[in-house]
């Protein structure tokens, strides 16, 4: 492809750069092209992200970048991207979701401490679309967050990732608070790499196969198409102890006890396909046309909470195990239709009270119950309990398409142009299994599809650019441009079953398959909302040795108005070898359609008890009476400042950033509901009332300052025999709410500032021979607070943590390479439970768990694989 005149002379000023070459700047390691191409140690990385000028080296840039290169993102060993930006910059956190309802099909990830949504992500510079699934359970920092499904793009597709570690909603529009993340395709016309990979935990359970495949190809002789493929299948993983309550049922004989009842461990993900294409065509000498985008889909499936056969609410007792539930069949009158059941008036079965370890066993049951047709109780159908499964299927598209260039002659003569569409659609269809809808008696069905989210985004973007001489060291680079913005939320009906109302509803039985209830008709429909925006950004070489920028945005939104955010940033370099940095802007962050209109019930866990939990919009009546209001967008201010230094084969960067969030969107606290309060969601319509115990909403209800420190030094030498490059990155980073209500909650406060670790770190040693390479890295996880079933009683202080990570790759040819690796190689556990009571008077071993859920390395274990690259 010919390039433009502004980036050969960015390239140009690389090459005669003092910086390091070839370093991704957070873990030292070099960036790939093609497989096949050699890498120039003396080339220094070339960011995108960041600036509207010419791209421009990561060194002379005035705000802080990250550049990982496609070869460190295959060497992890890892086939998930979270987990392999994890390893790579230290500020981004990710969990793994043992059981977090839907956050365990899409996981969220947390760059600088803040929510998913906080991050703005980009594909080839252009706007990511948000994933359909809202984090309803997200460990507190990702409640209610709606961020982008970063696991569908694979590592083999990407030239490499960009991360701006800086606000730039000034730049970039909504989500870019924390940061910005671009993932930039591979765009090389020929060659090509095909991987195998295959691997499982030490504890023999987790067991991943993944095939990749990247080739590139001439479309005709002006441009190229560049196609990618990943394809993989992970086993469920269990780190789990049998719960004492079901222990207790296994020796008393009840029969149908799993044994673990209830699985804390990663889910089973199959059928994991991504495809995606990268198309690029010089039109003229001075204009080409793009296109890009991906199909994504995938079956994810996990675990629930244990259904204790005595004392589940709506199922089996309705008084916490004291007495049993029994339905009612007795016929109605001659001619009465009640889908198969009678419609008894609950008078004439017996009181059942539990009084042994297997009701089952007791005379008044066997008479009242086991013998009597017009009485039913589900301890006759499921005696030993039931966990549901939770799953579904995720299907992720996207498809971008423009043209940019040069206009090289008339008014405009000089003047850089970049016009282009996109739209992308993410649908998550939910699945219960193993579960029932109580109402339904004996007839219920045992697996339910509870119904579809669906997330639609439309983006039109025009963007100019152009130098202007003003007498300056060098041009003056204004760019500016126009974008608008369609987003659509979209909620589907499940399926009859999983909400109807059945029969047995006014004797107290729950409605709606347990766990996660279908959404009814009523809450199915389409919420749309638009916005459009302009832009204006300026570069200024005031001097050789000082730059500044100034970006203007203001964006206009159809549901609550209007913002405008700034920026200012700029670097000065104090010597050859050193430089000075530093930013500061406004930014914000929209509510998104969902999170303003979605409802949804879920069941968790409230000071030891499992109970119904309703999620409404903020604007129903009974938010509204509880203190919920229409959202508005976050706001948001910073300013980072920081040094560059560089000298021969070092480098290295530290920047300290300071972000303040003004009213935060996130779920509230689950409220407990009053009699008066259940009386009014009667009233309006609500389904199912008598088994809610909870509501919570969206709300802007806090504020936060987050700051920290980003340090990075990396070193590159010729070594042992061969070439080596180090690298060191810490991150400081500490979160204190400044404002919150009773509506967010104390225990939330807590977590907001204590579930991850103030305190991050790696340091990474990359060795090169003729015949062999090894890949290093030692990962450092600070103090953080541990955290089990999201209850305040089991909240410890966790203690800090080391694991190592390291590949070992030897090359047969020059086409094949077999690697051999481990992460987590020295089996580092997650802090355990401590197994005594806690504050709330429950041991927290109560649950069947081993491990804290709040552990930033997770808590599967160790885990190695083999792997196979044949480049062609």
């Amino acid at each position: 492809m010919k390039k433009y005149n502004a980036l050969n002379r960015a390239i140009k000023i690389a090459l005669t750069s003092t910086a390091t070459a070839g370093l991704l700047i957070s873990q030292g390691v070099y960036a790939e092209e093609e497989s096949t191409t050699v890498v120039d140690k003396n080339v220094e990385k070339i960011a995108v992200v960041g600036s509207r000028s010419a791209p421009r080296s990561i060194g002379d840039s005035p705000v802080p970048i990250d550049i990982i290169g496609g070869e460190e993102l295959t060497k992890s060993g890892n086939t998930d991207m979270l987990e392999i930006l994890k390893g790579s910059v230290p500020s981004l956190n990710v969990h793994t979701n043992p059981i977090s309802d839907a956050a365990s099909l899409v996981r969220p990830a947390n760059l600088r401490g803040l929510p998913s949504d906080s991050t703005l992500i980009l594909l080839n510079g252009k706007r990511r679309h948000r994933a359909s699934v809202i984090a309803f359970l997200g460990g507190g920092i990702n409640d209610g967050a709606q961020g982008p499904d970063i696991s569908v793009i694979p590592s083999i597709a990407l030239k490499q990732v960009e991360v701006l570690r800086d606000g730039a909603a000034a730049q970039y529009g909504s989500d870019a608070i924390a940061g910005v993340m671009n993932f930039v395709l591979k765009d090389a016309s020929e060659g090509g790499s095909m991987v195998v990979r295959h691997g499982e935990y030490y504890e023999g359970d987790g067991t991943t196969t993944e095939v990749s495949g990247n080739v590139g190809m001439p479309f005709t002789d002006d441009g190229f198409v560049n196609l990618s493929f990943q394809y993989k299948n992970a086993d469920a993983t269990s780190r789990s102890t049998q719960r004492p309550d079901a222990q207790a049922f296994i020796d008393a004989g009840v029969p149908e006890v799993g044994n673990p009842a209830q699985i804390w461990g990663s889910p089973e993900v199959k059928d994991d396909i991504s495809l995606f294409g990268n198309v690029g065509l010089d039109l003229t000498d001075d204009s080409e046309f793009y296109m890009f985008g991906n199909y994504s889909e995938r079956d994810v499936r996990g675990g629930f909470y244990y259904r204790n056969p005595h004392t589940r609410p709506g199922v089996y007792s309705n008084d916490g195990g004291a007495t049993l539930l029994v339905g009612d069949l007795t016929p109605g009158p001659v001619g009465q239709v009640n889908d198969g059941l009678g419609l008894g008036d609950g008078m004439d079965c017996p009181i059942i009270p539990i009084v042994s370890a297997d009701v089952r066993t007791q005379q008044d049951y066997i008479n009242g119950v086991q013998n009597n047709p017009n009485c039913f109780a589900f301890n006759e159908m499921i005696p030993g309990g039931f966990t549901p499964n939770f799953g579904g299927n995720i299907t992720d598209t996207s498809l971008t398409i423009g043209t940019k260039g040069e206009i090289t002659d008339g008014t405009f003569e000089g003047m850089y142009y970049d016009l282009s569409g996109n739209v992308g659609r993410s649908e998550s269809r939910f699945f219960i299994y193993n579960t029932l809808n109580a109402s339904l008696g004996p007839e219920t069905p045992r697996d339910f599809s509870p119904g579809k989210y669906i997330q639609l985004e439309k983006n039109f973007n025009f963007d100019v650019s152009k130098g202007f001489d003003v007498d300056l060291y060098d041009d003056i680079n204004v760019a500016g441009g126009l974008e608008w913005h369609e987003e659509t939320f979209e909620v589907i009906a499940g399926d009859e079953p999983s909400f109807k109302v059945g029969p047995l509803t006014d004797q107290g039985f729950g409605i709606g398959s347990n766990g996660f209830p279908g959404f009814q008709p009523s809450a199915a429909g389409e919420y749309t909302r638009r916005n459009y925006a302009a832009y204006v950004d300026i570069e200024a070489p005031f001097t050789e040795d000082f730059l500044m920028g100034f970006a203007l945005r203001f964006e206009d939104y159809d549901s609550f108005g209007s913002t405008t955010n700034y920026k200012i940033m700029g670097q000065y370099h104090a010597t050859e070898d050193l430089s000075l940095r530093g930013s500061i802007s406004t930014g914000f962050r929209a509510p998104t359609v969902g999170q303003a209109n979605v409802s949804n019930v879920q069941t968790n866990l409230s000071s030891g008890v499992l109970v119904d939990s309703a999620l409404l919009p903020p604007t129903n009546p009974i938010s509204v009476q509880l203190g919920g209001t229409e959202l508005e967008p976050e706001e948001s201010q910073s300013y980072t400042l920081g040094a560059v230094y560089s000298f021969d084969n070092f480098f290295f960067t530290a920047d300290y950033y300071n972000i303040q969030v003004d009213d935060r969107i996130s779920q509230s606290d689950k409220i407990e509901l009053s009699d008066a309060d259940k009386a009014a969601l009667i009233a309006a319509g609500v389904p199912n009332v008598a088994g809610l115990a909870q509501v919570s909403f969206f709300t802007n209800d806090f504020n936060t300052t987050t700051e920290g420190v980003d340090v990075v030094a990396n070193y590159t030498d010729d070594l042992l025999g061969g070439s080596s490059t180090f690298s060191l990155a810490y991150n400081w980073n500490e979160t204190t709410v400044t404002k919150w209500s009773d509506i967010t909650g104390d225990f939330k406060v807590n977590r907001l500032e204590n579930d991850l670790p103030k305190h991050r770190a790696t340091l990474t040693w990359s060795q090169d021979w003729e015949k062999f390479a090894m890949f290093t890295r030692v990962n450092y996880y600070g103090e953080y607070q541990g955290v089990h079933v999201d209850y305040d009683a089991t909240a410890i202080t966790a203690d800090a943590s080391v694991t190592v990570d390291a590949e070992v790759s030897y090359f047969v040819t020059d086409s094949i390479t077999l690697s051999v690796g481990a992460q987590n190689i020295f089996d580092q556990e997650a802090e355990k439970l401590n197994f005594t009571e806690q504050s709330g008077g429950i041991p927290n071993n109560n649950w069947g768990g081993q491990y804290y859920e709040t552990s930033p390395y997770g808590f599967n274990g160790g885990f190695y694989y083999l792997k196979a690259t044949y480049n062609f």
